[in-house]
């Protein structure tokens, strides 16, 4: 398949998507930099699985490597790890020439490209992204950052990678769960601007290989229009302004996929409240969630996720820029104050 170009306001870089590319990963990380570094970071999951079969490759391309596994989770996205991987990139020697590897999924890539951003002002980093939810979204568009106990993703980084590689044949080995997750991004980018990609799935079809590639040439094209999130892009967190503070209230206990799940529901529901979203999508959505085994409801108490919700960093001057589905395939923004906005997650009974 031939590479999709993710272009942003300093450069390009390419997104190459392909089974096997996992073991071929040298070849890409060798035109890349002029160190002969590459430090891998990963996780205890997935560097069980991929870790070896990743430094073969990059040893095989001539680097010499160097790791450092976090344990998996949510929890790890932390300035404690943070601080870790700096000291684990010290004592390998990484300079600004070198590489960092990001493998594994969104939390390893948010982390990973963070401390790359971050060490000696900016090392190149190369997303090798193992999940579905990573592979379509979050290892596409520079955004990295860790979490702090009052928010999620409230220190970060645009940071843009110097490539992407996405195989996705890794995919077969992640719990049902886990592919659920993914499937909520999946879902969202159909909802928000590939009605044929919703249909898709609504009528059972899934085709992985075609999935990616789909969510990958939206992604590209979004965050090539719009690379710091201040227009179009922003249409891509469909759900999550709701998703993030219920994934917050829970203590991470919700997965971002469950939690964006959620969010999506409640922002379906409130549009056809307020007559921005027609009626009968928020039914139709919902289906296609359940179907994918992922929750529409929480038992979360209101105030806690209003409270979530106010401490979002995409509030400005009081307000979230709220998405809503105009119709499958179709967004638009609405700026709303945070006390309406709670006052609908009220009306609509998702949370609570």
């Amino acid at each position: 398949m031939p590479d999709r170009i993710a272009r942003y306001k300093g450069g390009e870089y390419p997104v190459r998507i392909g089974k096997g590319l996992l073991d071929r990963i040298g070849e890409t990380a060798a035109g890349l930099v002029a160190g002969r570094t590459a430090f891998v970071a990963t996780d205890e999951t997935v560097g069980a699985l991929y870790l070896d079969r990743a430094t073969v490759s990059l040893e095989r391309a001539g680097f010499r490597t160097a790791s450092f596994s976090v344990p998996a989770g949510e929890a790890s996205k932390s300035p404690e790890r943070l601080l870790e991987l700096y000291g684990s990139f010290h004592a390998a020697g990484l300079t600004r020439s070198d590489l960092v590897v990001a493998l594994g999924g969104g939390v390893v890539g948010d982390l990973a490209g963070y401390a790359a951003a971050t060490w000696m002002r900016g090392v190149p980093v190369m997303q090798v992204p193992t999940t579905l939810l990573a592979q379509v979204d979050s290892s596409i568009g520079g955004k990295t950052g860790i979490d702090l106990p009052f928010g999620k993703n409230l220190v970060g980084a645009f940071h843009q990678p110097a490539a992407v590689v996405l195989d996705p044949s890794v995919l077969g080995t992640l719990p049902r769960a886990r592919m659920a997750e993914g499937m909520a991004e999946v879902v969202k980018y159909g909802c928000i601007a590939d009605e044929d990609l919703f249909v898709a799935i609504e009528s059972g079809f899934l085709d992985l290989d075609w999935v990616v590639e789909r969510c990958v040439r939206i992604k590209t094209g979004v965050v090539s229009r719009d690379e710091k999130d201040t227009g179009e892009r922003m249409m891509l967190n469909f759900g999550h302004t709701v998703g993030h503070a219920v994934e917050k209230a829970s203590a991470f206990a919700l997965s971002h996929g469950e939690s964006v799940s959620i969010g999506m529901a409640a922002a379906t529901r409130i549009g056809e409240r307020l007559g921005v979203t027609p009626h009968g999508t928020a039914e139709r959505l919902e289906s296609v969630l359940v179907h994918q085994g992922l929750p529409i409801r929480s038992t979360l108490p209101l105030d806690t996720v209003v409270e979530a919700m106010a401490s979002d960093k995409k509030r400005l001057s009081g307000k979230v820029h709220f998405v809503f589905l105009e119709r499958i395939g179709e967004a638009a923004l609405h700026p709303m104050p945070v006390s309406e906005l709670a006052a609908l997650l009220k009306e609509v009974a998702v949370v609570g």
